[in-house]
Parts: C-alpha cells; structure tokens; sequence
C-alpha cells in the first residue's frame, strides 16, 4: 500500500488549505482512514479520522476548524483546514488502516502558517 499526500504548504492565519491522500495498491479493503499531525519537539497527534461508514473524529484543537472527508471510490481522503492559526504548523501524515494488512503511512507533507 502507497500513500501519496498533496497540498502542503504555506497558509496565512485565518486562511486555508486542503491536504489529500491516495492510496494505491492493495487498497480493497480500506477501513478506517486519518491525519495525523507532528510539529517540531512534540509528539504525534490524531486531526482527524473516518471510518469506511463516514464516522468522523477530531482532535480537539481543530474542532470546529478541520473537516476530513473520503472518496471511497478513489481511496484517497481529505482535509479541509480553515481558519488556520500558526499553531496548526506541522508536518501532517495521512494513515489508513486496511483490513488483513493493517497500518500504513504517508511520508508527510509540510504546512506552514505564518503572516
């Protein structure tokens, strides 16, 4: 399983971006799919997630703010980052979780936010 993210880069704050995700490969059985975010010094930490019914979950500073989304047919997810502040910096990860695989990541895109 690959995973190729895109739509890194730089926001101003306030502004917003929108990150995608496509999975290839053995990509039948794709249950549930997630950002994971990690800024410099810190741990990782959950964004966002979907289950393949379209169950989401947030992490409790991008409530509100980030929507993640899915295209099951395409196997690639998204997020939708709005009103984005400068600590939303970090290196941001996509993830999925295939049935009879198990995890895979992506090997992360940049986002800055900065005036």
């Amino acid at each position: 399983v690959q995973l190729q993210a895109s739509g890194g880069g730089w926001g101003q704050p306030g502004g917003s971006l929108r990150l995608s995700c496509a999975a290839s490969g053995e990509v039948f059985n794709i249950d549930d799919m997630a950002w994971y975010r990690q800024a410099p010094g810190e741990r990782r930490e959950l964004v966002a997630s979907i289950t393949k019914r379209g169950t989401t979950n947030y992490g409790d500073s991008v409530w509100g703010r980030f929507t993640i989304s899915r295209d099951t047919a395409r196997n690639t997810v998204y997020l939708q980052m709005n009103s984005l502040r400068p600590e939303d910096t970090a290196v941001y990860y996509c993830f999925v979780r295939v049935r009879y695989l198990g995890e895979f990541w992506g090997q992360g895109t940049m986002v800055t936010v900065s005036s």
